[in-house]
C-alpha cells in the first residue's frame, strides 16, 4: 500500500492544463506544480500565461507556457508535440479551457453558438484525441475534463449554448472512458458550481447582455447555495489533484460535483 505522500507525489510526471493562465485553470496549475509535476500552461493569453509560468518555474519542477487555441487542430497538435519534446511524457491532461457567453436562444447568432461549441466541445475532443494517442503509446495516462453543474442541471437562463456544450463534455467523458480504459487511460470529470474567477467577476460587474439584472441573478444563485458562499479556484484544483493522483486509481468515467450543495436545491 502506498503512503499518502506517495499517492500525491507527481515528481517526474508531466501535466498540461488548458485555460491555465487564470481562474480555475491557474488554481489547478498551482496544485499540480506544488505536488511536483512538470506543468504546461496552455492558453490563448500569452502575456498572462508567460508571466504565470515564469513565477512558478523551477529546476526541480518546471512550468512552461505554450500559446494554444484549443479549438484549432494545428494548435492542439503542436501543444502535445512540444510537451513531448520538452518532457518526454504526458501523464495528466486537464481540459479546463472554456467560454460562457450569455445570450437567449431566440436572439443568438449561429456564429456565437458555433464559437461556444468549438471551444467547449471541439476543444475537449481535440485535446483528448491528441493526448490519448500519446497515453496509449505509454500504456497509461490520466485525462480530467472540467464540465459544470450545468452538465447536470441548468443554472440560469441565457446559458443554453454553454449547457449544451457541457452536457456534451460529460457524455464524451463517459464514452471515452469506456474506450480508453483498455489502454490504461483514466478519464474523469469535475463539475464546478459557482466559482469566484475573473470571468465570474466580470459578469457580476455588468458585462452581460442588455436587460439582464446581474445583481438579481447573482442574488438568486447565491440563495441556492446551502454552504452560503461561492467556491474558490482551489476548491476545484484539489478535486482535480485527487482525480489525477493514484488515490483515484480505480476511478474512470466518473464526475465529481463541487458546488457547495447547489444541486441539492
Amino acid at each position: 500500500m502506498k503512503s499518502l505522500t506517495e499517492l500525491f507525489n507527481f515528481t517526474g510526471k508531466t501535466a498540461v492544463v488548458t485555460g491555465g493562465a487564470m481562474g480555475i485553470g491557474y488554481g489547478i496549475v498551482q496544485r499540480l506544480h506544488e505536488a511536483g509535476a512538470n506543468v504546461v500552461i496552455a492558453d490563448i493569453d500569452e502575456t498572462v500565461g508567460t508571466q504565470k509560468a515564469a513565477a512558478l518555474d523551477t529546476a526541480a519542477a518546471p512550468c512552461t507556457f505554450i500559446k494554444t487555441d484549443v479549438s484549432a487542430e494545428a494548435d492542439v497538435k503542436q501543444l502535445v508535440a512540444t510537451t513531448m519534446q520538452r518532457f518526454g511524457s504526458l501523464d495528466v491532461f486537464v481540459n479546463n479551457a472554456g467560454i460562457f457567453p450569455q445570450k437567449p436562444v431566440l436572439d443568438m447568432e449561429v456564429a456565437l453558438w458555433d464559437k461556444i461549441q468549438a471551444v467547449n466541445g471541439r476543444g475537449v475532443f481535440l485535446c483528448c484525441r491528441e493526448a490519448g494517442k500519446i497515453m496509449k503509446q505509454q500504456g497509461k495516462g490520466n485525462i480530467i475534463n472540467i464540465a459544470s453543474i450545468d452538465a447536470l442541471h441548468p443554472s440560469m437562463a441565457g446559458l443554453a449554448a454553454y449547457d449544451a456544450s457541457k452536457h456534451g463534455v460529460w457524455g464524451f467523458t463517459k464514452n471515452l472512458a469506456l474506450e480508453a480504459g483498455k489502454y490504461g487511460i483514466r478519464v474523469n470529470a469535475v463539475a464546478p458550481g459557482g466559482i469566484n474567477t475573473e470571468g465570474v467577476q466580470k459578469m457580476s460587474s455588468g458585462a452581460v447582455p442588455a436587460g439582464v439584472d446581474m445583481a438579481a441573478v447573482m442574488k438568486q444563485f447565491m440563495a441556492k447555495i446551502p454552504m452560503g458562499r461561492m467556491g474558490e479556484p482551489d476548491d476545484i484544483a484539489t478535486a482535480v489533484l485527487f482525480l489525477a493522483s493514484d488515490a483515484a486509481s480505480y476511478m474512470t468515467g466518473e464526475i465529481i460535483v463541487v458546488d457547495g450543495g447547489v444541486l441539492l436545491s
